[in-house]
């Protein structure tokens, strides 16, 4: 008996042992990548010397980094663009509307595994795929044909029950479960969710579920397909893609949470975590200067239906800024031909292009010290893009009524209706090319900001750094490579990229990297949580980073850190973090005897001290990591069998 996890897995198994924290390769069916992380995995791709991706469909999505102020950003786009026709990628253009959101209607089918630039990846999931997200390179292994090499996870049963109430949401649900498992609960693990509750909840509700699960540190979410996920892609005009798939009856989990839809309230994930959750009802009164509603988390026809309702025959107050970004291009003409969108013009809301907009930081920064609810799914301290500001995140239907009330609002205490309409059936793919059928004839386009890919050096026997920098618990990877209009444009120049490292934890890292030629970073518990971005492990990588050492780490950060040749050490006590300070001088000897799993001790020349420590890798990834990366171990293997 398999649970539905297992069984999409385990079909898609090339090597390994289906049992929890197995290192196993899954075969990848699809990918996709976006703007602020695709450049860099297609320029990987095409250093592979790969002529046309191994996969049955990859998709390049412009969504992020659609904010022209200067020339960077539109000649990445032409560069992806290009280099999609170029070798076999499919591309959809900026303003077409936002990755997640965009596969789940167009390309996402139940059974299939699919790996995404982007964390959350895991909306798929609501589609019953097993949609993971990792770094950009990771997905150019996969568009070249390589399988994805993961510790098979313990699939986590989430038993629902009951059904959600008036102005209740599926945002609610996730937010209980990172009340219940915190942010980093997830590692390791697959959140598949069953019961009764399951079949009240549209894959729009779903999709909310799956892709804020991406906050818990798992692995990915997933629920099964059945008569709604039939229903949507009715709608979507590809019925043909459904098939019925659920856990067989009896099937066995590893742990099983229980959450009771009907005994669920509104709640909100107060600043700067999506763990720290508290009931709106106890927030209620608290003044909002702004709210924006969008983002892949809750941009759907449901959710901006029911923003609607709660905004019709209302205005917003006056000292509150609302802005609305629907998630598809799909969603904004369906909200045009329904009327829904003259409402919100109506209430006095900003309308956005359908992009990440805010949720990345690409404008609609909060004022100084203000209060900022956000229907997105991160809160991390400065990802607005105002240090100052509280951020919390809220569902559409909490934002929508604190929206007209000016202040912290439950909206299970407004009148408004719950059901509406069915939505429409609507297709325009206008704006998603298909690859070019004479690739040979097609010239990649690269901008002046696009620069060569940084090459590291195999892995020293031994080495000795300083500490640049040490580091509290939960350090995102907003902190290490930030978001924000000012930086996304360098995604592609590392060079560039590498001078906003750190920029809101120590100022100019960069320089004291160069001081000390690279160095060792320390940190606290779940280390690279958030964002797949890869550019966390390559621009310290460039910076001359050797090693990072920590209690803890988020799952898809330390495949980045061992793609990029960073060696990845936890400590054997936690207690020893207590034991290193800023710029002590750390010994690494013999690090290549790692390769035999024995017991390994850094030396603390400063303190005279040794220090426990295990490094957390496999034998291929030690592999890597004496290559000094995965792109030097693919050239080194393509060498020798050449």
């Amino acid at each position: 008996m398999k649970t539905l996890a297992q069984k999409i897995l385990d079909a898609h198994l090339v090597s390994g042992r289906a049992q929890a924290g197995e290192q196993v390769e899954i075969k990848m069916d699809q990918t996709l990548t976006q703007d602020a992380t695709g450049t860099m995995a297609y320029m990987q791709l095409e250093a592979m010397g790969v002529d046309q991706v191994k996969t049955e469909l990859s998709v390049s999505y412009v969504d992020h980094n659609t904010l022209q102020s200067g020339y960077m950003n539109a000649d990445d786009h032409a560069y992806l663009q290009s280099v999609a026709a170029k070798h076999g990628v499919y591309f959809s253009k900026a303003g077409n509307g936002i990755c997640h959101q965009l596969h789940l209607e167009r390309f996402a089918k139940p059974g299939k595994t699919l790996i995404g630039s982007d964390s959350h990846t895991p909306t798929g999931g609501a589609m019953a795929m097993i949609a993971i997200g990792a770094g950009g390179l990771d997905v150019a292994k996969a568009m070249a044909g390589i399988p994805y090499r993961i510790p098979y996870p313990k699939i986590v049963e989430v038993r629902l029950t009951g059904e959600l109430g008036h102005g209740v949401s599926a945002k609610d649900i996730i937010l209980e479960l990172l009340r219940l498992q915190s942010v980093k609960g997830g590692v390791g693990r697959i959140y598949e969710y069953t019961g009764p509750g399951v079949k009240t909840l549209s894959v729009y509700q779903r999709a909310t579920i799956t892709n804020m699960g991406a906050e818990l540190g798992a692995t990915t979410s997933v629920f099964p397909s059945d008569e709604i996920t039939r229903e949507f892609l009715k709608r979507q005009q590809r019925e043909q893609d459904y098939v019925p798939l659920e856990a067989d009856e009896g099937a066995v989990y590893d742990a099983t949470i229980e959450i009771d839809l009907s005994a669920l309230k509104p709640a909100a994930a107060c600043p700067n975590s999506p763990d720290n959750i508290q009931a709106v009802e106890a927030l209620q009164g608290k003044k909002v200067d702004q709210v924006a509603i969008g983002s892949c988390t809750n941009s759907g026809y449901e959710d901006l239906m029911k923003v609607a309702a709660i905004l019709k025959g209302r205005k917003i107050a006056e000292n509150v800024s609302l802005v609305i970004s629907p998630g598809s291009r799909q969603v904004m003409r369906k909200l045009i031909q329904n009327g829904a969108f003259a409402t919100f013009v109506d209430a006095g809301a900003r309308i956005l292009e359908c992009t990440c907009g805010p949720c990345i930081g690409m404008g609609q920064s909060p004022k100084s010290e203000g209060v900022s609810l956000r229907t997105f799914n991160r809160n991390f301290y400065g990802r607005s893009g105002t240090l100052s500001a509280e951020v919390y995140l809220v569902s559409p239907e909490t934002a929508a009524a604190s929206a007209i009330t000016g202040v912290f609002t439950d909206p299970t205490t407004l009148d408004y209706e719950d059901t509406f309409a069915p939505e429409p059936s609507y297709v325009d793919d206008s704006l998603i090319y298909a690859p070019s059928k004479q690739p040979e004839q097609v010239e990649v386009q690269f901008g002046p900001n696009i620069k060569p890919l940084p090459i590291n050096e195999s892995l020293p026997t031994s080495f000795a750094k300083r500490v640049v920098i040490k580091l509290e618990d939960n350090i995102t990877t907003d902190h290490i490579a930030p978001a924000g209009a000012k930086v996304l444009p360098y995604r592609s120049n590392i060079e560039k990229l590498s001078t906003f490292v750190f920029e809101n934890n120590k100022k100019d890292f960069y320089k004291v990297c160069a001081e000390h030629g690279g160095g060792v970073i320390v940190a606290g518990e779940n280390y690279g949580q958030g964002s797949s971005r890869e550019h966390a492990a390559l621009a310290p990588m460039y910076l001359g980073v050797k090693a990072v050492v920590a209690k803890s780490f988020a799952r898809i950060h330390l495949a980045n850190l061992i793609n990029f040749g960073i060696i990845p050490f936890v400590f054997a006590d936690k207690a020893d973090y207590d034991a290193i300070d800023d710029l002590d001088e750390l010994v690494f000897e013999d690090v290549h005897g790692l390769e035999t799993g024995a017991d390994y001790a850094i030396y603390n020349k400063t303190k005279a001290r040794r220090i426990p420590v295990r490094a957390q890798i496999s034998p291929a990834d030690f592999a890597i990591l004496k290559a000094g990366g995965a792109l030097n171990y693919i050239r080194n293997a393509q060498k020798t069998n050449s």
